[in-house]
């Protein structure tokens, strides 16, 4: 018995450890727990947020950098907010609609859908702070005015005064764009609020002053007003005083205001002959609104009261209907409009202009803005008309067009620091100069602004500064030719430093010896020095007749030694021997002119010989001229004279017969304007 105990004993100990292995097989072959997969899984989904978070930031990286590199890139932009909106990541919309409307802010659309984006993400504040945005940057914006007053409806209307509010908001949209003239849906859309609110006064206090505002469904309008006063009584939408006016006019004209004895009728025989009881009934019996005749009087009085004032406002819109016929887009685009609107727009301000009505004036002008934003005649035609009202109002319409809409346009940056220039504002002058340059690089009219600004300002040392900076960042002949010239000329003119405006040049040309202008302007310091020193002037003709200029210009250039060796000359030596070099340069020239033509001669075919032997002798053409060059005085040869010692100059010498007036002036040639004189 012991032993079938311990039999047992020996089998279940061997059971269980039989069990265990199996358990602990089976644990280590089943995979993970419950725990370990729900945390795989949650690291699948934070690799999974990861990379779509960086493929999103790659993308809208890759919309950024194209709108950065390129910000007119108009396009670029619409492709930018398509993307942030299909996100739905309210700060990358943010970011991107206040980017856009820093460049366009009159794209009232676009306006409309950022504040939906804040409505979508239940920000209705912010919505709103957008719309107040928005209407700041394009406050003739009917459409956004109604958008933003449907919205504040929608949104507000269970606060408390909020028909206070919302009518305020409607006057502040009249007061903006009323005055519109395709502002018709902006009054109609606050008469039919009034009329839900039953304020049929207030409706006519609109009617009011809508028959008074030129617009386009004007007589829209005047019907809509007069169905209004037939369809109420007067006491109900007039003031107290007009109705009692107008009832007082009505009764001293009535003849029928006293009533004699013989006609008067008794109720039984008034109601055989069909007069209504209600007329007759004895006074306080029943709640009537007077007598119906009387009212009819009043209707008719005030709408003929106000026929004069409808046809008043015909008129003016009469005068104006072919202009707005022709405005084929009233709206903000990219795309450049057509000659024949851009003249429709200006022909319209001039006439506005012509009216006198400076309030119209300025609506007509901020809508041109809106269509004609990228064309900075018209923002220029804008501040020179407000000149004459309100210099903050020129400052504000060049700021909108220089850091907005036209930042890389020059004009219009030099006429807004000519205008704060005139004003003795300086800082600010030299700020837009500054900013203009850095949008365009480069350009020699900006330059010579900023620094004829500095020396009108008598900021000598800056405007020197300028000069030294311009000459080291040219990087082309012509430029530093510019500015070496311009400089020479204000150092000797205006500081009165002839010794370095002389090095200056020598500067200029010793990196371009064969430069012309710049031996001119040599010339000229010399010509202009108090005395005038005859080395120095002869030693400049020696250096460019010795220089690489073309021949042309070495012939001219003798010419002119000759006059001043005539004018200024000392010794009669230096005359002959000018003489003489002169008439070698003109033989020089003449034959260089001639080689061509018997070339020509020879190369050309014997039935081609013959038919110009026939026709006569070939002129050949005049050399072609340098407009510019600066004129030259005219030089004929002198009287004969004993004591030169050489015979009169023959015409012949020249190599061609001289003009009366050729070359007037000399030696204060007057330049053309655009410093053609330059070739600039």
């Amino acid at each position: 018995m012991a032993d079938v105990n311990e039999l047992s004993l020996n089998i279940n100990r061997k059971t269980d450890i039989l069990n265990r292995e199996t358990d602990t097989l089976s644990s280590s072959n089943t995979g993970p727990t419950i725990e370990e997969e729900s945390t795989e899984d949650d690291q699948d989904r934070a690799q999974k947020e990861q990379e779509e978070k960086l493929r999103k930031e790659t993308e809208l990286g890759k919309y950024w950098k194209t709108v950065d590199d390129n910000p007119m890139d108009f396009t670029g932009w619409t492709y930018l907010l398509q993307y942030v909106e299909q996100e739905s990541d309210p700060a990358d919309c943010r970011r991107a609609y206040e980017a856009f409307f820093s460049h366009y802010p009159y794209c009232y659309g676009y306006w409309k859908k950022y504040s939906d984006m804040e409505k979508k993400h239940g920000n209705p504040e912010k919505a709103k702070e957008v719309f107040e945005k928005g209407l700041r940057g394009i406050p003739l914006s009917v459409e956004l005015w109604l958008h933003y007053i449907n919205f504040f409806i929608t949104e507000f209307s269970s606060d408390n005064n909020s028909k206070d509010r919302i009518k305020k908001l409607y006057e502040r949209a009249l007061s903006a764009a009323g005055l519109e003239f395709r502002s018709d849906k902006l009054w109609d859309s606050y008469i039919a609020w009034e009329n839900m609110n039953g304020n049929l006064k207030a409706v006519t206090g609109i009617y009011e002053r809508l028959i008074r505002t030129p617009t386009q469904l004007y007589s829209h309008h005047w019907d809509n007003y007069k169905r209004h006063i037939n369809s109420h009584h007067p006491k109900e939408i007039l003031d107290i005083d007009t109705f009692l006016k107008l009832r007082s006019e009505i009764l001293n004209k009535s003849s029928n205001y006293h009533i004699d004895d013989e006609d008067e009728v008794g109720l039984d025989e008034a109601l055989q002959v069909g007069d209504s009881m209600e007329l007759d009934a004895p006074p306080g019996m029943l709640a009537t609104m007077g007598d119906e005749k009387e009212v009819k009087k009043v209707r008719v009085k005030y709408i003929e009261s106000r026929e004069t004032i409808f046809k008043q406002n015909e008129a003016e819109v009469s005068k104006r209907w072919t202009f707005e016929e022709n405005i084929r887009r009233p709206y903000f685009h990219v795309k450049p409009l057509e000659r024949g609107q851009l003249k429709n727009w200006r022909e319209y301000l001039d006439e506005e202009i012509s009216q006198g009505n400076h309030t119209r004036i300025v609506i007509l002008f901020e809508r041109c803005m809106i269509a004609c934003a990228l064309y900075e005649d018209f923002w220029m035609k804008y501040a020179k008309y407000l000149e004459q009202h309100s210099l903050d109002g020129v400052r504000s319409v060049y700021q909108r067009a220089c850091d907005i809409h036209l930042p890389k346009k020059p004009y219009i940056h030099l006429a807004w620091a000519a205008f704060e220039e005139r004003q003795d504002n300086y800082p600010l002058a030299r700020k837009i100069l500054m900013n203009i340059e850095n949008n365009v690089p480069g350009l020699a009219m900006v330059c010579m602004r900023r620094i004829s600004l500095e020396r009108r300002s008598k900021n000598h040392e800056a405007a020197e500064d300028l000069f030294q900076s311009y000459l080291e960042k040219a990087v082309s002949n012509k430029t530093k030719t510019f500015f070496s010239i311009k400089y020479a000329r204000y150092l000797q003119k205006v500081i009165g430093d002839t010794e370095r405006a002389r090095k200056v040049l020598n500067d200029a040309l010793q990196m371009d010896n064969a430069n012309e202008k710049v031996f001119l302007q040599l010339l000229d310091v010399e010509y202009q020095s108090q005395p005038i020193v005859e080395d120095r002037v002869m030693e400049t003709f020696s250096r460019l007749l010795k220089s690489d200029v073309s021949l042309d210009f070495k012939v001219k250039v003798s010419q002119r030694r000759m006059e001043f060796l005539e004018d200024f000359g000392t010794c009669i030596q230096k005359i002959s021997e000018a003489y003489d070099e002169h008439q070698k340069l003109v033989k020089e020239a003449n034959a260089k002119k001639k080689r061509p033509d018997k070339e020509i001669i020879v190369e050309e075919p014997p039935d081609k010989k013959v038919k110009i032997d026939v026709c006569g002798p070939v002129s050949i053409p005049p050399a072609p001229v340098d407009h510019n060059m600066p004129p030259l005085p005219p030089v004929g040869p002198p009287p004969p004279d004993p004591h030169y010692g050489y015979a009169p100059w023959p015409s012949a010498a020249y190599g061609a017969p001289m003009q009366p007036n050729a070359y007037p002036g000399y030696p204060y040639p007057a330049y053309p304007s655009g410093y053609n004189y330059y070739g600039y």
